[in-house]
């Protein structure tokens, strides 16, 4: 018999016991973002929020409603630049993360 687990639920357990994990999926969720993937970057940050932060919480840190903030990161959200700045400034800050921006030049 194959046992199997929750996908979400593995990630929730993952993000509770290692910080490290949290951050890289911050990483990932910028890192979508900045590579033209919205969907996956909202879908990434709304699992993040819901394991670490929680979204009432997150509302007092953003100054936005909570139900806002469900809307924004939700499959078919579409938050301004603006507000996606808040959301990861107050992650990134509830983690103790730095981001290090690195510009790469493609000569061609």
């Amino acid at each position: 018999m194959t046992l199997t687990r929750d996908f979400k639920q593995t990630v929730v357990e993952r993000v509770k016991r290692d910080p490290a994990f949290a951050k890289a999926l911050l990483d990932e969720a910028a890192t979508f973002f900045l590579s033209g993937e919205p969907d996956a970057a909202r879908l990434i940050l709304r699992d993040l929020v819901n394991t670490t932060v929680g979204f009432e919480s997150l509302a007092e840190l953003t100054h936005k409603p909570s139900k806002s903030l469900h809307r924004m990161l939700s499959p078919k959200g579409n938050p301004s630049m603006d507000n996606l700045a808040t959301i990861f400034g107050a992650i990134r800050n509830w983690l103790k993360v730095m981001f290090d921006v690195r510009v790469v030049e493609i000569v061609t």
